[in-house]
């Protein structure tokens, strides 16, 4: 089954289904990185604050797979913000993954309330500029974060990966990102579990003979957004990556984007200033 590519606002090509690694136990995340990169994944997604960035390098290394062939994405923790500290937190990052370069790395929240984000964004494009990432981008950021880094800064960032699902569908977000050339990636894309056993999504599943989390994570694909649903069980990795073998019609797809409900299962972008001890 063949995954469809993304084309970054930069040439990169980033494939649209890949496999997530938030809250996987470090003990867990090699064999369940390793089990998703057997299924057929080509896309992984980490980030310096799930503290298991060295288990998903060891897992590509023992994969048997070539670097190149395996799409990995991390981001910088929130403690790192400083330009001074941001660039040797991502020489870190490159040593717990055991890799030489990094394909995608990411500002993981904005902070507004804490230091300064542009400052944060002329770091990573430092880091792209030395050859050893290949595309930057943000997380969380909302419209008016990336209006500030258009203005003060010459790179727009590649991507913007964004809590999303249908009852959090983020549209304004989305559209923005689209018109000016980002890729939007939807983390939680399927609220936690929430919305599973919504009637609407379940309806949908049972007349096309799929699972609920099947549904909304094709309804994902057919927006656009670039996904990583995750799972440390074979059976659901095997599932979540069988999505290209049907469609949800235009009628399907209205009903799932009309469940919104404005509701997060994560913290609010404008209000989150966390920064790990």
């Amino acid at each position: 089954m063949t995954v469809p590519n993304v084309t970054l606002n930069n040439g990169v090509e980033i494939p649209q289904l890949g496999f997530g690694v938030f809250q996987i136990k470090p003990a867990d995340t090699k064999e369940a990185t390793l089990t998703a990169l057997e299924v057929g994944y080509r896309h992984i997604d980490t980030a310096e604050m799930y503290g298991n960035e060295k288990e998903v390098g060891e897992a590509v290394a023992a994969s048997g797979l070539k670097r190149e062939d395996v799409f990995v994405t991390s981001k910088l923790n929130n403690g790192f913000h400083a330009k001074r500290d941001a660039l040797p937190a991502f020489d870190k990052t490159l040593d717990a993954l055991g890799f030489e370069y990094l394909d995608l790395f990411l500002i993981h929240w904005p902070l507004p309330g804490i230091g300064d984000f542009v400052e944060t964004w002329q770091a990573m494009i430092e880091m792209l500029g030395s050859g050893r990432v290949r595309a930057i981008g943000v997380s969380n950021f909302q419209p008016h974060h990336l209006e500030r880094l258009f203005a003060e800064t010459e790179i727009v960032p590649a991507v913007n990966q964004i809590e999303a699902h249908p009852y959090l569908t983020q549209d304004d977000v989305r559209d923005f990102d689209r018109e000016h050339g980002i890729a939007t990636e939807a983390w939680s894309p399927i609220a936690q579990g929430k919305v599973l056993d919504d009637p609407t999504i379940v309806e949908i599943a049972e007349k096309l003979g799929k699972t609920p989390a099947q549904v909304t994570l094709r309804w994902h694909i057919q927006r656009g957004d670039i996904v990583f649903p995750k799972s440390v069980t074979r059976e659901r990795v095997v599932e979540n990556f069988n999505l290209f073998d049907f469609e949800l019609n235009d009628d399907d797809s209205a009903a799932i984007t009309a469940l919104n409900r404005d509701e997060r299962t994560g913290p609010n972008p404008d209000e989150f200033n966390y920064i790990p001890s």
